[in-house]
């Protein structure tokens, strides 16, 4: 008989149930399946994204898991849009805004189907938060596991990642590669399905739900191609199963001291600043107002162990070789840094999971004795340009733009922008803002990746600064500073920038500040007209005005 607390029994047991009984067997379902425990696995298959088109295995195995536990799956959908795609054009403003879409889709779904567990199938940038957002609505039983990364590409004899191509584009358009070289990476760069190969937005987010407690070991880092990935789905689909017997729900996981785990191991491993944007949102669907200046305070004594591309020439298959992200946090956990007493979905502590995880490769995880650097992988600053709080991922950044001070050179799009650079009008010593790009003001608060990779390409990277109240792809690398609060579009000082203003930044101190007196402001203030929306209809129109402010996680109120 079927245990009477699972929320299933709304649609299987008794005479009420029996229309919904009888729209189960035209699913194909027996009694004895309905007995069970209904098991939603939610996929994020489609075509269009190489991290997913593999993900309707991942989902097989998903399902043979939860049968062999003795529980009934039943797959639903759940949408995603390829950043990498999506990139430089009107099809970026349809990123971000997709976190909530499939937060709300997938709430839908599992609720008005009295789903008993979840089983969450993500692989790339806006579906991993969005479904865990989901997660902690809905608040039953529930397990991710992603596709796994792609392996790196291979290109004049060393490995590449999408980074290295969108900066070929840059060295391409500047005359400094040659024709067939960047036929080369283009067609070497992306040699298997999995999400892209560095610490881009969905790695460092897939990893981020190992540290979370919410995935099994292996969830951020074992490559999409190994059969490793398709075992590790049906143990996940067995595990679910375990977490309904014990009725351990994703409440009960994500803590407030679980993200703080969260944001130290976000430090530790030099993760997306996407990061900043996805744990708030996370955090305050599980009733958590996680304030993301506590970065800067968790940096100062969280060292940076891992340069993965973009930040170095080592990728996620090189972090699984060397141990995985048990390994990173024992190494963490050396210093007291995380609180390991939290409970997982493995049905164990934190402390329990990583006890007899090995560091097998000390120079892809540096030891604590010898870190990249003593301070963690990002930095959130704030000052005169931005006075809540604007985020820049520091491990990224060389040493000689760690401190620098230059002339804006003002653009309201990032079309405009990419001009300009393409032109040759961009040079040493420049800050490039780029404004009206925000959550309000894109909207949907598009990646700059194609102009800071075309910095980049072009050679600049060491001299030239960029500015945003947008945001950067995981890719992006160099002195980037995005997530400017307030942005231009809620009336923020960045909106005031006028060419010529010399603009400060200092990482170290956490600072970024418009040399500009408040005087000038204040007259520029009064004189400035307001900009119409970029986009002033459908989905976007309804986002724009429900949209918070970047500093927290752009949630929609």
């Amino acid at each position: 008989m079927k245990d009477k607390k699972l929320k299933s029994n709304a649609v299987t047991s008794g005479n009420k149930a029996a229309p919904a009984r009888s729209l189960f067997r035209a699913l194909g379902l027996t009694e004895e399946e309905m007995q069970r425990p209904l098991i939603g696995v939610v996929s994020s298959f489609n075509e269009i994204i190489p991290g997913h088109m593999n993900l309707d295995k991942i989902t097989d195995a998903v399902k043979a898991g939860v049968r062999m536990a003795g529980g009934t799956p039943i797959e639903v959908p759940a949408i995603a849009v390829c950043d990498g795609i999506a990139m430089g054009h009107t099809g970026m403003k349809y990123s971000l805004v997709t976190r909530d879409l499939i937060a709300d889709s997938t709430e839908a779904l599992a609720i008005a189907h009295a789903f008993d567990g979840l089983v969450m199938i993500p692989n790339c940038d806006k579906n991993v938060p969005g479904l865990l957002m989901a997660a902690a609505r809905v608040n039953i039983p529930t397990i991710v596991i992603s596709g796994g990364p792609m392996l790196a590409g291979h290109v004049e004899g060393r490995k590449t990642s999408l980074s290295t191509m969108f900066e070929a584009v840059g060295a391409y358009e500047a005359g400094n590669m040659d024709e067939e070289t960047f036929r080369d990476y283009e067609c070497g760069t992306c040699p298997t399905c999995g999400s892209c190969s560095g610490m881009y937005t969905a790695n460092s987010m897939n990893c981020l739900t190992e540290v979370l407690g919410m995935g099994l070991r292996g969830n951020g880092t074992v490559p999409a191609v190994y059969s490793e990935r398709l075992r590790l789905a049906k143990l996940a689909g067995m595990q679910i199963m375990e977490l309904v017997e014990k009725d351990i729900k994703p409440r009960d996981i994500m803590t407030e001291d679980a993200f703080i785990n969260a944001l130290t191991m976000d430090m530790a491993l030099g993760c997306s600043t996407n990061s900043m944007l996805h744990l708030p949102a996370i955090a305050h669907e599980c009733g958590v107002e996680l304030n993301t200046e506590v970065a800067n305070e968790i940096s100062a004594k969280t060292p940076n162990l891992c340069h993965l591309a973009p930040a170095g020439r080592t990728y996620m298959e090189d972090l699984n070789e060397a141990g995985g992200i048990y390994a990173v946090m024992k190494e963490i956990d050396k210093l007291g840094l995380l609180n390991t007493d939290l409970m997982t979905v493995t049905g164990k502590t934190i402390a329990e999971n990583i006890k007899d995880a090995k560091n097998l490769d000390t120079e892809i995880i540096r030891p604590v004795e010898n870190p990249f650097s003593e301070t963690g992988g990002i930095a959130v600053l704030r000052g005169s340009l931005a006075p809540n709080t604007a985020v820049v991922k520091q491990s990224a950044v060389a040493p000689s733009m760690m401190d620098f001070t230059g002339p804006a050179k003002v653009f309201d799009s990032e079309e405009e922008a990419q001009a300009a650079i393409d032109n040759g009008e961009i040079v040493s010593g420049d800050v490039v803002v780029i404004r009206y790009v925000g959550p309000k003001g894109g909207p949907g608060m598009p990646e700059m990746l194609n102009p800071t990779s075309a910095i980049m390409g072009r050679g600049l990277g060491e001299e030239v600064a960029l500015i945003t109240d947008g945001r950067f792809s995981g890719a992006t690398r160099g002195a980037c500073v995005g997530h400017v609060c307030p942005e231009a579009a809620a009336g923020g000082p960045i909106g005031l920038v006028e060419n010529g203003d010399k603009i400060h930044i200092d990482i170290p101190n956490h600072k970024i500040d418009l040399l500009v007196d408040e005087d000038v402001l204040e007259e520029r203030r009064k004189n400035k007209k307001e900009k119409a929306p970029n986009i002033d209809h459908g989905y976007l129109k309804r986002y724009a005005k429900l949209v918070s402010d970047s500093s927290r996680g752009a949630v929609l109120e």
